[in-house]
């Protein structure tokens, strides 16, 4: 920096000055100067420097005023609210030294000349020299003021950023970080603004920012200026995009779109006290999503390429003009709390029993945590907190975080996973459920209540104190085996969680679970949706497909995300999707199945698995089925995902389920795609040879398996002392058909519950030479253990 130098452009600032300008601004600096090449736009704008700060500090004799105030504050003599009103009092009379000032009107009339502009609107950013470290965000801790236009309304707000610099938050976090409190300056970013009042704007990060998973890109996204994101005042669309897959041309890999309510927007407003201000959404815009599918790609790859330059996972600002229809990067500073959390070893906590769900929410971390509830409107209520109790507000900004400190969780009714909320609370390692809608009216003070993040990417809040257990595991002591470790998976919302788990894929991803809880309607009814005689069902189902002109489009598009979830977790290891596989009893359950179903006295072995699949009865919904796991591999490009057949009777309905699919695009080995059949038939095993002639590898389900080769009825509680999955007759079918896959050179697997419950079982699969074992992510670590034991008795 040139010496005395109070205004420096963006293009010619770096990362490498941040004791000039700030971690905020040197990143801009950086992004303008280094990244422009790979087709990333920022909004040109300049930075006062430090110096600058200290000249106007100085030139108004306030060192010695804001030494002494922080003293009285440590020795108690004030209080944080008077010592940072006093010190924000005393910046706010300063006069500007005239050369400073000067050289910042002359830097904002070239502003204009470069946009074509006399008098340009600008956002003027505070940027503190010691912020946006690696292992400090400082996130909102100072101001930035919007649409600021003219020379005197932008020194106005240049000095309110200075005094931003000593706001009770900010005085509260720099103590708590260890910062020496005088020796921080403050840098100011003036940057063109960025018509997104006309359009939209948000946040996104290049790592999951609930579990730590590196290969996603995280967007939210809101009408308007992005404020409302930010402070988490709306609740914003969301979208997820799968990494590995974005360079890959031809694919569009969207594992997650949520549309926001995204209840008003911040716009500008023609008042130099106040420039901008929130109006609602039309229904139109809280129906649609902000932003195209090309656009969310393209700021993904953005995210990849600032995450790439900066060799770290980044938290970055957008923005989109309305006027031109440009994307543009607003900020970027390092994500601070997933990306430094430890890889090798995670906490986990299990719920076990809980009392009456009372709401629900976005889910931010994965802990579990009990006690009372303390409602606050205003944080300047602080003082009727009681520390370690969860905090329930409608929202909140960096004015609360002094009280979210004492909060042993935090519920909000407003907000996503970007919100201020969401991000300190990761950043405080407190379970927070954000979003919940109606917290404020339905909770009251000094209720015992239990908040679980511990579910998925949805929070719960339950009456009570739930009782759930917590696990340090350490994956570096997991032994290594020979048999793969596998996990069975259902939950979309819950797959990420998982993600650290050293498994093999996953052996069992089950369809149904995606339908009934994430679609929850009938596939035939949507079919069949303009000949429906139930108005109830089709009035449901309207509110469900809103804004699907092609009420089966809403069923393709839900299970293939549903599934890409899965399929990203463990990616590029083999992810095993079985079709659907419910009894006519469960489909009827389903939103208009009712009409659909017939009523059968044994649905365990009546119409389901593949003799549904050919069926005029339901071939319409099974093509619905395929065309999702065709979108899953060809648009994604998940093609790490295996299909499998359940409960296939003979070969000759393999044969018809087989030509069924390769209709709908998903024929055996075209673009390496497998297909596995469900072995829990004794047909399965008595004609191992025919079936395996036919797929690519057996899942033996060891529940059906039992049940249809002993006679008895798994569910039944007279019968259950006879369900036995270690009956001679039980294992010598396992064992048969080990062998004659294996002879056949096919692979086969099991994915039941009996590895995990009974070692000598894990231990007789191992003896039988089987290819793999597939088990819920709780008993993962007990199974792995339990399976190198039995090899290495194996070898012995």
């Amino acid at each position: 920096m040139a010496e005395n130098a109070s205004v420096l452009w963006f293009d010619d600032v770096r990362r490498t000055n941040v004791a000039d300008v700030g971690g905020k601004n040197a990143s801009l600096g950086e992004l303008t100067g280094t990244l422009g090449e790979a087709g990333i736009k920022v909004p040109p704008g300049f930075a006062t420097t430090s110096w600058a700060y200290w000249a106007f500090i100085d030139a108004n004799g306030l060192r010695d005023t804001i030494a002494a105030l922080l003293a009285d504050l440590a020795a108690h003599k004030l209080t944080l609210a008077e010592a940072g009103a006093a010190i924000r009092r005393a910046i706010l009379h300063g006069e500007w030294p005239p050369a400073i000032a000067e050289a910042i009107c002359a830097a904002y009339r070239q502003l204009g000349e470069r946009v074509g502009e006399t008098s340009p609107g600008v956002a003027v950013r505070s940027s503190a020299t010691a912020e946006d470290l690696p292992d400090a965000s400082f996130a909102g801790q100072q101001e930035t003021y919007l649409n600021v236009s003219g020379e005197q309304a932008l020194l106005v707000a240049c000095r309110r950023c200075y005094a931003s610099l000593f706001t009770n938050r900010a005085i509260s976090y720099r103590e708590a970080k260890g910062f020496d409190q005088t020796k921080v300056a403050l840098s100011i970013g003036v940057q063109r603004m960025v018509r997104s009042d006309l359009a939209g704007a948000g946040v996104m990060f290049s790592i999951d920012t609930e579990t730590g998973f590196d290969k996603l890109v995280v967007i939210s996204a809101a009408w308007g200026l992005g404020e409302s994101v930010v402070q988490g005042t709306v609740d914003p669309d969301e979208y997820e995009v799968f990494k590995p897959l974005l360079g890959e041309a031809g694919l569009a890999p969207i594992i997650g779109k949520k549309v926001g309510e995204k209840q008003f927007k911040v716009i500008y407003a023609n008042d130099s006290r106040a420039p901008t201000r929130n109006v609602p959404t039309s229904k139109a815009e809280r129906a649609a999503f902000v932003l195209t599918d090309d656009e969310i790609l393209t700021l993904s790859r953005w995210a990849c390429a600032i995450e790439r330059h900066y060799g770290q996972p980044m938290d970055i600002e957008w923005a989109k003009d309305g006027v031109t229809g440009e994307l543009m990067i607003v900020q970027a500073r390092p994500e601070t709390v997933q990306s430094r959390r430890e890889a090798s070893a995670i906490k986990t906590y299990r719920l076990v029993h809980a009392g009456t769900r009372l709401l629900t929410g976005v889910a931010v971390g994965e802990a579990i945590a009990a006690g009372t509830v303390c409602v606050i409107d205003n944080p300047r209520r602080a003082e009727h907190f009681v520390d370690g109790s969860i905090l329930v507000t409608r929202t909140t900004d960096p004015d609360w975080v002094p009280l979210m400190r004492r909060a042993s969780a935090i519920i909000t009714d407003h907000g996503g996973r970007t919100s201020h909320a969401a991000i300190v609370s990761r950043e405080l390692g407190l379970p927070a459920i954000v979003g919940a809608g109606t917290a404020t009216h339905v909770l009251h003070d000094e209720q015992e209540i239990t908040v679980c993040c511990a579910q998925g990417s949805d929070g719960f809040v339950y009456e009570g104190h739930a009782e759930f257990t917590v696990e340090n595991i350490d994956f570096a002591s997991l032994p290594t085996t020979r048999t793969q470790v596998m996990l069975n998976l259902a939950n979309p919302a819950a797959a990420l969680r998982w993600w650290r788990l050293p498994a093999d894929g996953v052996g069992l991803a089950r369809m149904e679970f995606v339908i009934s809880n994430h679609i929850k309607i009938h596939p035939m009814a949507l079919v069949n949706y303009d000949t429906l005689t139930d108005g109830d069902a089709k009035r449901t189902i309207d509110e469900l497909t809103s804004g699907y002109e092609d009420k089966t489009a809403y069923f393709v598009e839900r299970l293939a995300r549903g599934l890409a979830r899965i399929a990203a977790a463990h990616h590029p290891h083999p992810v095993i999707v079985r079709m659907s596989d419910f009894k006519t009893n469960e489909y009827a359950n389903l939103i208009g199945g009712a009409a659909f179903e017939s009523k059968e006295e044994n649905p365990m072995l009546g119409f389901r698995g593949a003799s549904r699949y050919d069926s005029p009865r339901y071939r319409d919904g099974f093509a619905l089925e395929c065309r999702a796991i065709e979108r899953l591999r060809r648009e994604f490009g998940f093609t790490n995902v295996v299909v499998m057949i359940p409960f296939c009777r003979s070969p000759q309905e393999a044969d018809r389920v087989l030509a069924v699919m390769a209709q709908h695009g998903l024929a055996r080995g075209h673009d390496g795609l497998q297909v596995y059949v469900m072995c829990e038939i004794p047909s399965n095993v008595i004609l191992a040879e025919a079936f395996a002639a036919r797929f690519d590898g057996f899942s033996i389900g060891s529940n059906d398996l039992t049940q249809l080769t002993l006679g008895v009825d798994r569910d039944s509680a007279e019968l259950s002392a006879l369900f036995d999955e270690e009956d001679d007759a039980v294992k010598w079918m396992i064992a048969h058909v080990i062998e004659a896959a294996h002879r056949c050179g096919v692979k086969v697997g099991l994915c039941g519950q009996a590895p995990s419950d009974r070692p000598q079982f894990a231990a007789f699969l191992v003896e039988c030479g089987i290819d793999s074992v597939s088990v819920t992510p709780d008993s993962f670590v007990a199974v792995k253990r339990r399976i190198a034991h039995a090899e290495a008795a194996k070898q012995d």
